[in-house]
């Protein structure tokens, strides 16, 4: 007679949204028992059939001294979640994680920490949710040199642009309607600011580019500054606007890794990528470029990934010392970054100029004095105060340049205001 499989053990901290969604996609599995779980209220009302209250408990050391043999950490944040998942760890657990801010903080301590001790961290659903990536870049896509990852990774924002883009709305009024529906938060700095796509794309990049990448090397800007009147002109000029999250490797292999909203070609995938749609572009050889996109969040996509991580390492309990070597942290290179000041782009400019002889004249001799070529220019109609608004499109510049051009234009006579500087997709 065959030996009975044994039951693994799984210890849950936090049962929101991605937490009730694992529970359930569990419940009815034959060797995979969700034995503990942390909640912040124990009395709590739960949606949850069939829930055994009394596995719940306040207290999320409960769970990490259990005789759990994988803990789920999904309450994100550094703290108090890095010192959970290290005692977890020193109890002789494997960890499963959605914390996309402790990887990009303090990622490189936990996973030389999780290897001292020979344990696995796996962590597919920190980075755009339901979306397989994290398994794909370290297996399928292993010998690749990739190059260029180009990704809409925050639903939030992405929701509010595209919300903007359809209705012509103001930031303001889309980011209040999100706010009720319950797509952004009631602080949604996190969202908007650009600091979860940040986190993200620090962890994506560190594993693309096997080499890590520094949360304070990686260049950020948010979506607060987008106007109704920048989606209208993009449109016009063949654009949609999306908050992307980027990383190059030049032929030095420096990398320039940033987050910040972008004309992007009507050409492109990730033009199309609407809504709280997730998508990840990534360029490499011998693949070359492919686009993987889907739902970003949620509760049973995010959960999908959760559960696929928890299965793999099922899977190899029992039978191995050591672990899923391809899904373990093995690279120690910190990357050399280049500085957002060192980029060349193009970028949109939008200018409100006085409605005067030589202002066109002076806008190009300004870009001239610094370098910058431009694509296009164009007036929009003259309002009832005599000004206009001047639309321009720059070739590729440097950075630097444009940001001297910038501090020019506020001091010119010929111009009232620098409405807008969005950087275009190359």
């Amino acid at each position: 007679m065959e030996n009975e499989k044994k039951i693994i053990k799984i210890g849950l901290i936090g049962l929101g949204t991605v937490g009730s969604g694992v529970y359930k996609t569990l419940q009815n599995s034959e060797f995979v028992k969700v034995t503990k779980i942390a909640v912040k209220n124990i009395n709590k009302p739960r949606n949850i059939e069939g829930l055994d209250r009394s596995i719940l408990t306040d207290d999320p050391y409960e769970v990490v001294n259990s005789d759990a043999d994988i803990v789920v950490e999904l309450i994100g944040g550094v703290n108090p979640a890095f010192d959970l998942i290290k005692t977890a760890i020193e109890n002789g657990k494997h960890i499963v994680t959605a914390n996309k801010e402790l990887l990009a903080k303090r990622g490189e301590e936990i996973f030389n920490f999780a290897e001292k001790h020979n344990k696995v961290i796996l962590y597919e659903a920190a980075i755009a949710g339901g979306i397989p990536i994290i398994m794909p870049i370290k297996t399928i896509l292993a010998g690749n040199k990739i190059t260029r990852i180009e990704a809409i990774l925050n639903g939030t924002t992405n929701y509010i642009l595209t919300k903007m883009d359809a209705d012509g709305a103001s930031y303001a009024d889309v980011l209040k309607e999100a706010q009720e529906l319950g797509y952004a938060e009631t602080d949604p700095t996190g969202d908007v600011e650009g600091f979860d796509a940040a986190y993200k794309i620090t962890t994506l990049a560190t594993l693309a580019f096997k080499q890590r990448i520094k949360l304070e090397n990686v260049y950020r800007e948010g979506i607060t500054k987008v106007r109704a009147e920048d989606m209208k002109a993009a449109n016009e000029l063949g654009y949609k606007i999306k908050l992307i999250a980027s990383a190059y490797l030049d032929e030095n292999n420096y990398a320039d890794v940033r987050v910040h909203p972008m004309l992007v070609s009507k050409k492109s995938t990730l033009a199309h990528i609407d809504y709280v749609t997730n998508a990840v572009s990534l360029e490499g050889h011998p693949v070359g470029s492919i686009t993987l996109s889907g739902p970003g969040a949620g509760e049973f996509p995010t959960a999908s990934s959760v559960v696929g991580d928890i299965l793999a390492i099922v899977a190899e309990l029992g039978k191995t010392d050591y672990l899923l070597p391809m899904m373990r942290c093995n690279h120690h290179d910190t990357a050399k970054t280049i500085d957002i000041s060192d980029t060349s782009n193009k970028y949109y400019l939008s200018l409100n100029a006085k409605n005067k002889l030589g202002v066109i004249g002076n806008i190009g001799k300004i870009c001239e004095g610094n370098n910058i070529s431009l694509a296009s220019i164009m007036q929009r109609g003259v309002s009832d105060n005599n000004t206009a608004d001047i639309t321009v499109i720059t070739e590729l510049c440097k950075e630097k340049d444009m940001q001297n051009a910038i501090s020019q234009f506020k001091t010119s006579e010929y111009v009232n205001n620098v409405n807008s500087l969005i950087r275009v997709q190359i």
